[in-house]
C-alpha cells in the first residue's frame, strides 16, 4: 500500500519547525527598513528636549492677554536651536518662531496672525489660555522609553522615530543568505540558440526576485548538468558560502537523471519529507544539510513558483524573525463552476476582478482553463492562486473561496 502523501500544512510545519531567527547584527537606520528587531529599543533623549512653540507668532504671558486687545513690549527674538536667554516679564513678549525654545517665564505664544506690530510693541488682538501653542517638553517620548519591542518589523514610519530616539543604527536579524541552482542538462540561459531538444532557464529568475523581496541575499550558483559530481559540487559551494537557505529547481522526481537527492544525501542531508499533496508541486523535497536549510523545487515553471511562494517565503520570514510568516491570504467570489477536487489540495491560476456587488464586495477570482504546470503565460496574467482542499466537493460560480495573492 502506497504511504500517503504528506498534506501542506504537516509539510509547511516541517519547513518551520527548526527555522530560528538569524543572529543580530547592527545595521544603518538607512538599511533597516522591513527588519525585524532582535532587541528591544529604548529612546535616547527626550523629544521635544524642551517647551517650544508649535506656531509662530508671540510668547507671552496669558494674564497679560486676560483682556484683549493688549499692548505689550517686544523684547528679543526665539529661533528654531536659538534659545533665548532672558525672562519674559508681566508687560513683556518675544517674537517666536515654531520649534522655537518658550522662554523662562512665558506660558503661551500668540499666533502672528492675531499680532500687529508696530517697532518694539505688538498689539495682540485675542486672550489666550495658559499652555496655548506649547509643545511641552516630552510631549513625544521621554528618555528611556521603550518604545520599540523585540521582534516589531520597522516600518517606513518607524524609522524617523528611531532616528529621533538618538539611533542611527537598529539591532535587527541578519538577512538569510539563500543559494540558488537549478539542475538539467536542457538548461541553456536566456539569449542562447537552444538545440535539440534544449529549453531557456527561467525558474531561477522569478525566485530570485522573490526572493529578495522577502529581504534574502540571493547567490546565483547557474545551472548545474545532470551529474552527480556537478550537482555535489554546487552543494558544497552553497555550503562554503555559509548559505541559510539552499533552494534546487529541478531534479527532485525520480526520473534516471534527477540527482539532486543523492546528491543531498551524499552529503549527509537530514530528510524531512518528499512528496506532498500538492497540486502543482508533488515532488517538493526538504531537509537539513548542518545549519543550512534545503528545498528541492520540482523543475516546471508553475510547480516551482507555487512551491517557492508556499514554503521558501515564510521560512525566509521566519529566519527573519517575522512572526507573520503566512503568505498573503483572502476570500473572493468563484467566477465559474469548479469541478470536485481529488485528493490533492490545488492551488489554481485565477485573474481578479472587481464585483458587480460594488467596491465593498468581494472580487471574482476566475480560473484559466488550462492549469498545465509549464505554462507560464497563464501564471504571468494570474493574480492570485484558487486555494482547492483535497476532496473539495464541486463548487459553483459565485461561491466564496480562499485565495493565495501573487505578489507583484
Amino acid at each position: 500500500m502506497a504511504t500517503p502523501l504528506l498534506s501542506i500544512a504537516d509539510a509547511l510545519a516541517r519547513v518551520l519547525a527548526d527555522a530560528a531567527p538569524l543572529p543580530a547584527v547592527e545595521v544603518p537606520l538607512v538599511e533597516a527598513h522591513g527588519r525585524v528587531l532582535a532587541s528591544d529599543l529604548a529612546a535616547r533623549r527626550t523629544q521635544p528636549p524642551d517647551a517650544v512653540s508649535a506656531m509662530d507668532g508671540y510668547a507671552v504671558l496669558a494674564s497679560d492677554l486676560a483682556k484683549a486687545p493688549a499692548t505689550l513690549k517686544v523684547i528679543g527674538e526665539v529661533a528654531a536651536g536659538k534659545p533665548f536667554d532672558r525672562a519674559i516679564k508681566t508687560g513683556e513678549s518675544a517674537r517666536i518662531f515654531t520649534g522655537g525654545v518658550v522662554p523662562q517665564g512665558a506660558d503661551a505664544v500668540a499666533i502672528q496672525e492675531h499680532a500687529t506690530r508696530d517697532g518694539d510693541n505688538v498689539t495682540l488682538r485675542n486672550t489666550i489660555a495658559t499652555g496655548k501653542n506649547i509643545r511641552p517638553k516630552g510631549l513625544d517620548f521621554k528618555e528611556g522609553d521603550v518604545l520599540f519591542t523585540k521582534g516589531h518589523r520597522l516600518t517606513s514610519r518607524d524609522l524617523a522615530l528611531v532616528a529621533a530616539m538618538n539611533h542611527p543604527a537598529a539591532p535587527v536579524h541578519r538577512r538569510p543568505k539563500v543559494a540558488i541552482f537549478a539542475t538539467g542538462d536542457e538548461l541553456v540561459p536566456p539569449g542562447s540558440t537552444p538545440g535539440p531538444g534544449q529549453i531557456v532557464y527561467s525558474n531561477g529568475f522569478a525566485l530570485m526576485a522573490m526572493l529578495r523581496a522577502e529581504g534574502a541575499d540571493v547567490v546565483d550558483l547557474g545551472i548545474v548538468a545532470d551529474r552527480l559530481e556537478d550537482t555535489v559540487a554546487a552543494v558544497r559551494r552553497a555550503r562554503e558560502i555559509d548559505a541559510d537557505v539552499l533552494v534546487t529547481t529541478g531534479g527532485a522526481s525520480v526520473g534516471d537523471y534527477d540527482l539532486v537527492q543523492s546528491a543531498f544525501s551524499s552529503e549527509g542531508m537530514t530528510l524531512a519529507f518528499w512528496k506532498i499533496a500538492m497540486r502543482p508541486g508533488r515532488p517538493l523535497m526538504n531537509g537539513r544539510l548542518g545549519p543550512m536549510h534545503v528545498l528541492g523545487l520540482p523543475g516546471n515553471p508553475v510547480s516551482s513558483y507555487v512551491c517557492a511562494l508556499l514554503f521558501a517565503v515564510p521560512l525566509l520570514r521566519a529566519l527573519a524573525g517575522r512572526t507573520d510568516t503566512a503568505v498573503d491570504s483572502a476570500k473572493a467570489l468563484l467566477g465559474t463552476d469548479m469541478a470536485a477536487n481529488d485528493e490533492r489540495a490545488d492551488y489554481v491560476r485565477a485573474t481578479l476582478t472587481p464585483s458587480e456587488s460594488g467596491p465593498h464586495g468581494l472580487p471574482v477570482a476566475t480560473p484559466f482553463q488550462i492549469q498545465d504546470s509549464s505554462t507560464m503565460g497563464r501564471l504571468s496574467r494570474s493574480d492570485c492562486l484558487i486555494v482547492r482542499p483535497a476532496n473539495e466537493p464541486a463548487v459553483s460560480k459565485g461561491s466564496t473561496v480562499s485565495i493565495v495573492k501573487l505578489p507583484l
